[in-house]
């Protein structure tokens, strides 16, 4: 059964899931070589088919459930799951469109959308969810009054760059140091601690998924070690390196523990307001793309996560930290692994540039994915690719463009996969775990023909990802800060 809640001005769209049909942490026996079920119903759910259960239909008696909360760049998704990772219920919501002036008021919106998310999930199944956690845009900076708990400006978001900081910045962090970067939250703060006139002694830096969890537990000032990355804290040594320590604004800077650990207990007003239990825990986050990949179950060093959406990003679990800025290469730490990652310019948005989603599919039904195509293009929307090529004036290679569509289009299609390989690769010689596995998230994971195209290419087995969703990955951040695994 699903339903539509219509709560102006928010979109709220719910979905009843049965406990049986939908989970991710299956027994080895229903797995295959590449993780994907072997039966013909769960080939059914690879391809998003999903049975629905009952509003009615309970999970067995003493089971709790565990929220997951995704607040990703348009809008913000939940999902409920057990302990088994089978979802009972999920849901999505636009941000409202709040204005302050002439700027956009995403504090208002991202409240809002918050307790909206709580309100949608299904009332019978509150009182039994055990912990939730968060996961925010990765970068989205916030700056908090510690003695009012008001905002001290507007958030900068994930996408905005601070130029005036970068020199700043550079001139104490190490080279090629992740903070490097204009749109890092070291920049960040760096360029409000000059410009602000806000009383500073009171300041504290928040991510977007620190803050929103402050909501709901109380708790100011609390991160995760995904989240600290772009300000600069190191999550080997677990603590701030000596030279961001020294800086004027250090005492701005949150505590920060591992991701899916307790903070504390839901605020009693909420649980009492919302009918969730007292025990309820609230759990550190993560940003979004790191709960994706978690969503995706890749956990073993080898295992990678390709997005194919309007870009391509790849996520590599590797044995080995890996940090490079000139390629826009960082790690995160996955508990004693990393998750070593970059993103190219290239992906769908050219594709779609070019042609139609219907064109798309009529298209690569001609293809055929065991020949490879001797066309060789680059295809960038503009100048300027960031990885594995950094180099901010290459040109888009679109031609020679040939008569046939199909012959176009898989020519596209290949040298995208060819630009994927040369991502791996680069990985690789700068010391991580070379891929041995690929699964892939996005719009481009639907294309059959695609994902046979990079098999051959990459030479590892290639698959689509049985669940991506950044809301599944903050749930079982929940489900580990309670059970202590995932």
């Amino acid at each position: 059964m699903s339903y539509s809640l219509h709560s102006p001005p928010c979109f709220s769209s719910t979905t009843l899931r049965s406990p049986s049909v939908h989970g991710v942490c299956w027994p080895k026996a229903l797995v295959s070589r590449n993780g994907l079920f072997c039966s013909a119903t769960k080939a059914k759910q690879r391809r998003g088919v999903t049975a629905r259960g009952s509003s009615g239909m309970n999970p067995e008696f003493g089971e709790r459930l565990y929220l997951g909360m995704d607040f990703g760049t348009s809008g913000a998704r939940f999902a409920l799951i057990d302990k088994q990772g089978n979802i009972h219920a999920e849901g999505k919501r636009q941000y409202p469109e709040y204005m302050s002036g002439d700027t956009r008021d995403w504090v208002s919106s991202w409240k809002v959308t918050l307790f909206s998310l709580l309100e949608d999930i299904p009332v019978h199944l509150r009182s039994i969810i055990a912990s939730m956690s968060v996961d925010g845009t990765s970068a989205t900076t916030m700056i908090i009054d510690s003695k009012s708990g008001e905002t001290l400006g507007r958030p900068l978001l994930y996408n905005e760059s601070c130029p005036d900081a970068l020199p700043i910045v550079k001139s104490f962090a190490p080279e090629n140091h992740t903070v490097c970067s204009g749109s890092s939250t070291l920049c960040k703060l760096v360029s409000w601690w000059n410009s602000s006139a806000a009383d500073k002694g009171s300041a504290v830096l928040m991510h977007q998924a620190d803050w929103l969890l402050w909501l709901l537990h109380g708790k100011l000032g609390v991160s995760d070690y995904n989240n600290a990355l772009k300000v600069g804290y190191d999550p080997e040594l677990e603590c701030y390196p000596s030279w961001l320590q020294s800086q004027p604004y250090s005492n701005a800077l949150p505590s920060v523990i591992a991701p899916g650990k307790p903070i504390g207990h839901l605020k009693e007003d909420i649980a009492q307001k919302h009918g969730f239990p007292n025990d309820c825990v609230l759990c550190t986050g993560t940003t979004d793309s790191i709960a994706a990949f978690l969503a995706a179950r890749a956990t073993q060093p080898g295992k990678a996560v390709t997005s194919l959406g309007s870009t391509l990003a790849i996520k590599l679990l590797s044995t080995r930290r890996i940090e490079d800025a000139r390629y826009g290469v960082y790690s995160h730490r996955l508990d004693d692994k990393w998750l070593v990652g970059g993103a190219s310019n290239t992906g769908g948005a050219v594709l779609r540039r070019i042609f139609t989603d219907e064109q798309l599919e009529k298209l690569s039904e001609q293809i055929d994915p065991s020949e490879a195509s001797p066309l060789d293009y680059y295809p960038l929307q503009t100048a300027g690719e960031r990885f594995p090529v950094a180099d901010p004036n290459m040109m888009p290679r679109l031609l020679p463009r040939p008569e046939s569509d199909v012959q176009y289009l898989h020519g596209m299609l290949e040298s995208i996969a060819r630009i994927e390989g040369k991502a791996y690769s680069l990985l690789k010689d700068l010391g991580a775990t070379p891929v041995e596995e690929v699964l892939t998230a996005g719009g481009g994971s639907k294309n059959e023909k695609w994902i046979k195209i990079r098999e051959r290419v990459l030479g590892v087995p290639v698959s689509q990802a049985i669940q991506t969703e950044a809301a599944y990955g903050a749930a079982l951040l929940a489900l580990k800060g309670v059970e202590g695994n995932i």
